[in-house]
């Protein structure tokens, strides 16, 4: 009863209800327009579709599809109805062109069909009118458009919300970069931003908040408004709910300031796609002929102002969700000659990030003269993948102002808390910062950076209120940086670090100290390739190949039709299991062979189905543990960019995120010996696989540290003697050491670790011998004592079994600090006291090891899947029912022992040797 009187009133928090029913009559409607085009007496309706949808490519995108048209035509006709409403004094809908052409489209597919939703909806668009007339002022509108739409693009079209990284500005931060840009046009040019043929241009408009607010500022005279209205503003937008707002946002603001003007449809909004390539175009002489004319001749303009939020979305979450970002030829083109011709970094995806591509856009369509003023992810401005794009930048711009507002919730711990809250709220966890960049062919000297970052320890107000305060670039104390040879502008590395010797030797003429290494494995669906239970993993692994293969049955009845199955429940999907789906290929059956041993997180063993089509990534593993009885060891170390270094040895294969992106770094590497060493061996069919000796399955065991390593370090201590393994536990020990850590932190978030020789041999043996101590810390933690100290609260007959475990809490306190990191309720019937704090301090990929065994030692259910991992299962299979019990008071003796070997590691002294670059 409520909930349907707050739907006839229109109460605003409820319409995120009213969103979903919004969604779901718009997946109707288009279910009922494919009705339409499939049925074979419909001839003139699906001719008059592909008219549109043709022209519709050319105005857009050409690679839209079918269904992203249908997309487009059902959000129109459940949204029309809300523009109406909002903006009823406009007549928006009847005389725009977008509009017209899509209600035509409509029309001429099923005109009677179509006018259902309105019926269906006809409460939340009362709604919508309630609240249109309780607006008094423009900055009410702006409320009350940016609330409305970000409710129905988070709930109503989740989809379209994730592929085009939907995130509304707050007013103050859209202030701050108008206000920036008139200031710099001042300094940099001489002019004013109101003055002729200035042209100013969002390409991302959303709601069209950048240019109502630019209106509503003052900057440009009333007198003047009119005409630069008519001439010199220019918004482009994709989506067509976004594009009606905007388009009547901008054309309300200026009638309200401009009165007694007669309506006309505004002539400043595009409907494009601003990545698209346009230069070639053949127009049509039909409903969206004026778009796209106006669309030519805006191509045509010198755009001196840029300014905007960029969409931020860089991809899909899982090939289940068929949301793929688009690939613009073009402009990918751009960025592979220019931003990832100039990286250092491997993995270049991130830098195909739309809101990456904004600035390679921008910064062509600026060309030689004028500013850009953006609100991003503020990610490009440390990551090792971005440096290519800093050198760029620093060499096609003459001045770039960076206002960092923090905000990223990738954090962990007292670094976390500095970020605080993110200026879009929950619309996004990563950083944010507010950029503005001059290109001024007067100004002789490029690449000059400026930085600026609000305070730590925000919250979202505090920082809107802060920029707010500032007003503009021009009332804020710069702090001018220098770029460094590498590219990077904050947090810059040593480069002493250059003179000790890598670990890794790919892609590289220098001497490194390991022959292979690998990443850990990324199976792309861990719910069902991970379990506590053997034999829950084989059933799991059995039901998913099952639905593949009953996929690709169903795929050869229903040829053309067919799309693959996207229910979480029974499969995540891969480009290579959606290919083969096509192709009829069978997965093979599970293989008991394939179950091996893991480490899924520190010191949470899980048992893997090692597969190479069931892993997403196995990459180099294989050669590291080629059968489940293979003996190894290997240092796993945080990938690049990572925030804080962590590492760890494992003796089983590892997970990826064991720590962030982990490297591994083994003590052996398997060879076949059933083909010529050269011969890349099949290391998932290896021959004799049932004998229990590795040599014997068909595989020889070598050392991976090179002898060049070994002779390295051995010039530095010439009278005595050390061997491979000395060398091994002394890089453990030295990844190990703080001093290390502290000195060498940036470059350890840039680059894979170098290691350095110490000044004395007695040094070396010092951090050899404690590295060898750390590596049975952690390899074997299952078989270290229980911690004594604790005081164990135990009913009598108390249960083992383990569902959560929680820390205790602190009275009075909230949040995080709440946790009593002395006390774990291991169950209802056991309480673990006096837990020693100092354990906290060993700290593993962002968290204490034991802060890792209380989150994953428990009964997970997966939301997607509903697969159940029980760890408890673990330890019934090993016949240990006390598993989870003994694991946390074993990790309590782990973390004690390992604080006090770092703490008494050496201070680290670099040998003359490595201090001159030998």
């Amino acid at each position: 009863m409520r909930a349907r009187i707050v739907k006839k009133v229109g109460n605003r928090k409820e319409w995120s209800d009213w969103a979903e029913d919004v969604g779901r009559i718009c997946e109707e409607q288009v279910k009922h327009i494919k009705s339409i085009l499939d049925d074979q007496a419909n001839e003139e309706s699906r001719k008059k579709f592909e008219e549109f949808s043709k022209e519709l490519k050319n105005t857009l995108n050409g690679e839209l599809s079918r269904e992203e048209i249908l997309d487009m035509l059902g959000q129109h006709i459940v949204t029309k109805p809300v523009m109406d409403a909002l903006f009823a004094e406009f007549p928006f809908t009847e005389r725009n062109p977008i509009a017209r052409a899509m209600t035509s489209t409509l029309d001429a597919l099923d005109k009677e069909g179509m006018k259902s939703a309105t019926k269906l909806l006809e409460g939340f668009y009362n709604s919508v009118k309630l609240r249109a007339k309780n607006i008094k002022t423009s900055e009410d509108r702006q409320t009350v458009i940016l609330e409305l739409f970000d409710k129905f693009f988070k709930f109503a079209f989740p989809k379209m919300r994730d592929k085009l990284g939907i995130v509304y500005t707050p007013v103050p931060v859209v202030d701050f970069i108008n206000q920036s840009v008139a200031d710099i046009m001042k300094k940099e040019f001489g002019t004013t931003i109101d003055a002729p043929n200035v042209h100013i241009l969002d390409p991302f408009t959303g709601t069209g908040t950048f240019l109502t607010r630019l209106m509503q500022s003052g900057l440009i005279p009333t007198d003047k408004l009119n005409e630069k209205f008519k001439n010199d503003i220019h918004a482009h937008e994709i989506v067509p709910l976004a594009y009606y707002v905007a388009s009547m946002n901008l054309e309300s603001t200026l009638h309200e300031l401009v009165p007694n003007l007669e309506y006309e449809p505004n002539p400043v909004m595009i409907w494009t796609d601003t990545f698209a390539d346009h230069d070639a175009k053949s127009f049509f002489s039909t409903s969206l002929a004026e778009n796209n004319a106006r669309l030519a001749k805006a191509n045509e303009l010198d755009i001196r102002v840029i300014i905007g939020n960029p969409p931020y979305s860089v991809g899909q979450d899982s090939a289940n969700d068929n949301n793929q970002n688009e690939h613009y030829e073009k402009l990918d083109n751009r960025i592979s000659e220019t931003y990832a011709k100039r990286t250092a970094a491997t993995l270049k995806n991130s830098l195909y990030d739309s809101y990456i591509r904004a600035y390679r856009w921008a910064s062509d369509r600026i060309k030689d003269k004028g500013v850009i003023g953006f609100v991003t992810n503020a990610g490009w401005i440390e990551s090792n993948s971005a440096d290519g794009m800093r050198k760029c930048m620093a060499e096609e711009f003459n001045s770039i102002y960076i206002f960092h507002l923090k905000g990223n919730a990738r954090t962990q711990g007292e670094q976390r808390r500095k970020e605080k809250d993110n200026i879009f709220g929950e619309g996004s966890r990563a950083p944010v910062a507010i950029v503005l960049l001059v290109k001024n062919p007067d100004d002789p000297e490029k690449g000059k950076i400026y930085f600026h970052a609000v305070d730590d320890y925000l919250t979202r107000e505090e920082k809107l209120t802060q920029l707010a305060k500032a007003e503009s670039i021009s009332k804020i104390d710069w702090q001018r940086t220098y770029p460094d040879k590498h590219g990077d502008w904050l947090n810059q590395r040593d480069d002493s670090y250059s003179c000790f010797m890598r670990v890794d030797g790919k892609k590289t003429l220098e001497h490194a100290i390991f022959k292979n290494y690998s990443r850990g494995v990324a199976t792309g669906r861990d719910a069902w390739t991970y379990n506590s239970s053997r034999d829950n993993l084989a059933q799991n692994v059995v039901n998913l190949i099952e639905h593949y293969n009953a996929e690709v049955d169903r795929c050869s009845k229903e040829r053309e039709s067919f799309i693959p199955s996207s229910d979480p429940h029974y499969i995540n999907w891969d480009r290579p299991q959606k290919r083969d789906v096509l192709n009829g290929k069978y997965s093979q059956l599970f293989s008991k062979e394939k179950q091996y041993a893991s480490f899924y997180r520190p010191f949470n063993r899980q048992r893997l189905y090692f597969d190479h089509y069931w892993n997403n990534c196995v990459y180099q593993m294989p050669k590291l543990f080629p059968t489940a009885s293979s003996k190894n060891l290997a240092i796993c170390v945080a990938g690049i960019g990572a925030k804080e270094f962590s590492c760890l040895m494992v003796d089983r294969i590892p997970d990826l995120q064991l720590v962030f992106n982990g490297q591994c770094f083994p003590r052996y590497i398997y060879t076949s010996a059933a083909r010529p060493k050269k011969e890349e061996p099949d290391l998932f069919n290896p021959p004799e696989e049932n004998s229990k000796n590795a040599a014997s399955k068909g595989f020889i065991k070598e050392d991976a540290i090179t002898d060049e390593a070994l002779e390295h370090f051995r010039q530095a201590y010439p009278e005595n003697s050390i061997s491979k393994d000395d060398l091994f536990y002394y890089i453990y020990g030295i990844l190990h050491s703080p001093d290390y850590r502290t000195k060498y932190a940036n470059n350890l978030s840039k680059e894979l670790p170098r290691i350095p020789r110490v000044a004395a041999f007695e040094q070396f043996k010092a951090f050899s011998e404690a590295g060898g101590k750390l590596a049975d810390l952690h390899v074997n933690f299952e078989k270290q004592p229980r911690y004594s100290g604790v005081n164990i609260q135990m009913k009598p007959g108390a249960s083992f079994h383990v569902t959560r475990m929680e820390w205790g809490r602190i009275k009075g306190k909230k949040g995080n600090a709440a946790k009593d990191k002395t006390r774990l309720i291991y169950n209802s019937d056991i309480t673990i006291e006096n837990i020693p704090l100092e354990a906290q301090e060993y700290v593993v990929n962002k968290k204490s090891a034991l802060d890792w065994i209380v989150e994953k030692c428990c009964v997970k259910v997966d939301k997607d899947s509903g697969i159940v991992n029980d760890f408890n299962k673990y330890g019934e299979e090993i016949g240990d029912t006390t598993y989870p019990y003994d694991l946390f008071l074993k990790v309590i003796t782990v973390s004690v022992e390992t604080v006090k070997i770092v703490k008494n590691l050496p201070a680290l002294e670099i040998h003359p040797l490595d201090r001159e670059g030998d």
